[in-house]
């Protein structure tokens, strides 16, 4: 019986990438996010390559009823979740603490903290239930090391570290495996979400120098799951070879 992945934030970036492998590695997926067309695209794509189950489920992970209810709404057989990869997080602006914005406070903390808890306490009991399961959560460099004008952004993702521990801790007499993957700058949507749709502002992030893309944390996640199952990736930190730390970048 092929396994199950539930992968959130997959329309697009180390997502859409993670469910690229995994499907090529014969599971079959649970893919959530906000865009019903992409999700519905990235299904059909990956089934017709590998022939694969794909079970597709929209919803804003900062909305708690919307969560619990689309999750538990599966079909039981999706509930057999053996991988979950915590991956939708997002930045909103790049502001001194005094001229930070609220909005963009609260979606950083709703999207990032508390939305990975709603995902994380319904199918962390399905994975109880059934006695096995790994789960991933996508931290960042932010929450090993505070930026200038990172600090929301930087204080919700040293919450991802935190509970990554913790869920480790909560979760060892049930055999589950947790490990968090920590990126550096990675060229994905996320520069251009962080900007409010200034390409040009985000496009500068990479100048001068070959960050990572989203299949090389797709296929550090793989390494973590694929391990036997004695053995636990508690965290990776993966940086470009041209970062240092999170502010420190050789650009040619």
């Amino acid at each position: 019986m092929a396994k199950i992945a539930l992968i959130t934030g997959a329309t697009s970036g180390i997502g859409e990438a993670c469910a690229h492998l995994f499907a090529r590695e014969h599971y079959n997926l649970v893919l959530t996010g906000r865009r019903l067309d992409r999700l519905e695209k990235l299904a059909k794509k990956l089934n017709t390559k590998y022939n694969v189950e794909i079970a597709v489920s929209t919803f804003d992970v900062r909305d708690r009823e919307q969560v619990v209810s689309n999750l538990e709404g599966l079909p039981a057989k999706w509930k057999k979740v053996n991988v979950l990869i915590n991956n939708a997080g997002l930045s909103q602006g790049l502001d001194p603490i005094n001229n930070g914005s609220f909005d963009d406070w609260d979606t950083m903390i709703d999207t990032n903290v508390k939305g990975l808890l709603y995902v994380s306490k319904v199918v962390s009991n399905w994975m109880i239930e059934h006695k096995t399961g790994h789960i991933i959560n996508i931290g960042s460099i932010a929450g090993k090391e505070v930026y200038p004008n990172g600090n929301v952004y930087c204080a919700s993702k040293y919450a991802v570290d935190a509970l990554n521990k913790g869920m480790r801790i909560d979760l060892l007499p049930h055999g589950i495996r947790v490990t968090a993957v920590h990126p550096g700058a990675v060229e994905t949507e996320f520069s251009e979400v962080r900007f409010k749709g200034d390409k040009e502002r985000a496009k500068k992030v990479y100048d001068g120098f070959e960050p990572l893309v989203a299949e090389d944390i797709a296929e550090t996640i793989w390494f973590a799951v694929s391990r036997p199952a004695h053995v636990n990736i508690n965290e990776l930190v993966v940086m470009p070879t041209a970062q240092a730390t999170a502010t420190n970048i050789l650009r040619k």
